[in-house]
């Protein structure tokens, strides 16, 4: 029974690995609960990472470094004297509980120190009594192995590979990973270009391969490799086109992502091109009518499709329709969409909502351009009562939440314009309201507003009312969470009077 208790706590404290906090806390509860804690926390305790020089990232390595002394407490190297007088021998072998080997992460939590070689500390890392599921390679990685230390890479499942590392490293990882599922490649130059097409060849199961960055040349010549796996890849990620042979191989893709930039312009091997199990479309600054062909020729099971262009000139209402209309002619079970809002298009948009009703999440990016916009114009540029009434009249039964995004997107709706929003949406699924704004929160979020969706919250009609702020701001205000901060604080204050 204590055995089957403590694979349930596993189980439960495996699904709050995301919550550094609270896993944190509950070590201190006995003795079982740290055991089962620890090995979840240092499963990839990269994760947590803020940025070097943090007091949490140099405790981090400070625990680290305790692991080169010996039982006694002694062992450290001169190379280590930053640290002599605050390590302590570890309770648990801490890297041994890790799976995730961040290379990139280590190089940086010892800049700034007095750590000139770290061969020590990556041979705690790197070792015949270690297994890794996931790799990340920094950039000039340079080391000398272990005899018998390439074992560890063994079972790698995830791989970030820079080709400005070893070349040595390059090949160990050929001859050993053969259980690859996501490689993600940075590729400078053909350099490398033989030796990661052996690497991606050698691969069992590839379903997911992300170019973060390659020049045309290398995506050329690896692109072939890939064809091997075409009835196993799912996911594609690629800021450069490959030739349509190759993309049409790919007949149970169901991500794409296109990264596209303003002086490449021409993506025509998208065109006509069938994707017949495509389920998720995002782009990023590929030409429009590319783009949308795409959608008409593989838009059928669609479900999430995201788009963003950067160029000023192709934030209009012209391309913004051909998109729109692409997507409700084309795709009738989009659930998930991401769009530029403009005024203009508002008839687009309810054509939308009517034709797409499986439809759960809008995204609105608000686009201005600082040198056409003052303040004044900017906070009337949204037609808040228009849209508000465009939405609550056509919404599918399904769609519920809807975001606010973009460049200069610093304004709010009027009060009185929420308050007939949320009458017209009574009786429908609690809506969720989400605004990214630029600045302090603060100056958006007041006692009127607070009062009115608290108000409509206890109705029903309000699920969640967020506001994300840019710079003030880390992470995001639910303004009833924040009421009912104010309303504690106000109680304790009364007390003690």
């Amino acid at each position: 029974m204590s055995k089957l208790n403590e694979d349930i706590l596993y189980l439960i404290f495996e699904e709050l690995q995301d919550n550094k906090e609270y896993l944190a806390s509950c070590l201190t509860v006995n003795k079982t609960w740290c055991e089962i804690v620890i090995p979840i926390l240092w499963k990839n305790p990269w994760r947590y990472y803020l940025g070097y020089n943090n007091k949490k990232e140099l405790s981090l390595l400070n625990t680290i470094v305790s692991h080169l002394l010996d039982e006694a407490g002694n062992g450290l190297s001169q190379h280590y004297n930053f640290f002599a007088n605050s390590c302590k021998k570890p309770l648990f072998n801490y890297i041994s509980f890790c799976k995730h080997l961040n290379l990139e992460r280590i190089e940086e939590l010892i800049k700034g120190t007095n750590i000139n070689d770290i061969n020590d500390i990556l041979n705690l890392f790197i070792n015949e009594n270690m297994e890794y599921t996931h790799l990340y390679i920094s950039q000039n990685f340079d080391y000398n192995f272990i005899t018998g230390a390439e074992l560890c890479f063994s079972k790698i499942e995830f791989l970030k590979f820079n080709s400005r590392g070893n070349d040595k490293f390059l090949s160990i990882l050929t001859k050993v990973c053969k259980s690859i599922k996501v490689l993600k490649l940075n590729i400078y130059g053909p350099d490398y270009n033989d030796g990661i097409v052996k690497l991606i060849e050698n691969q069992k199961k590839l379903f997911d391969i992300s170019f973060l960055d390659i020049d045309k040349p290398s995506c050329k010549i690896i692109e072939n490799s890939l064809i091997k796996h075409a009835n196993t890849i799912q996911y594609i990620s690629t800021c450069e086109q490959f030739e349509s042979k190759v993309f049409r191989s790919f007949v149970n893709l169901k991500i794409l992502e296109l990264i596209g930039n303003k002086t490449n312009k021409e993506w025509y091997n998208i065109r006509n091109l069938f994707l017949p199990s495509l389920q998720t479309l995002n782009a990023i600054d590929i030409p429009i009518d590319w783009f949308a062909n795409l959608i008409e020729s593989s838009g059928k099971k669609l479900t999430k499709i995201s788009y963003y262009n950067s160029d000023e000139n192709a934030n209009n209402e012209v391309y913004n329709r051909i998109l729109i209309q692409a997507i409700y002619n084309n795709c009738p079970n989009i659930m998930y969409f991401k769009l530029l809002y403009k005024n203009e298009n508002m008839s687009d948009l309810e054509k939308l909502l009517i034709n797409c009703q499986y439809l759960k999440r809008l995204d609105f990016y608000c686009y201005y351009h600082a040198n056409l916009f003052c303040q004044t114009e900017i906070q009337k540029y949204i037609q808040w009562d228009n849209l508000f009434n465009i939405l609550a009249r056509s919404s599918p039964f399904g769609l519920f939440e809807f975001n606010f995004e973009g460049e200069g997107m610093d304004e709010k709706p009027e009060l009185k314009s929420l308050k007939l929003f949320f009458d017209n949406w009574e009786g429908r699924h609690p809506i969720i309201l989400k605004f990214q704004m630029e600045g302090n929160y603060r100056k958006v979020i007041n006692d009127e507003l607070i009062d009115l969706v608290k108000r409509y919250k206890e109705k029903g009609v309000i699920k969640d009312y967020v506001y994300y702020s840019n710079f003030f701001h880390r992470g995001y205000t639910n303004i009833l969470d924040k009421y009912i901060v104010e309303v504690a604080k106000k109680k304790k204050r009364l007390e003690q009077y």
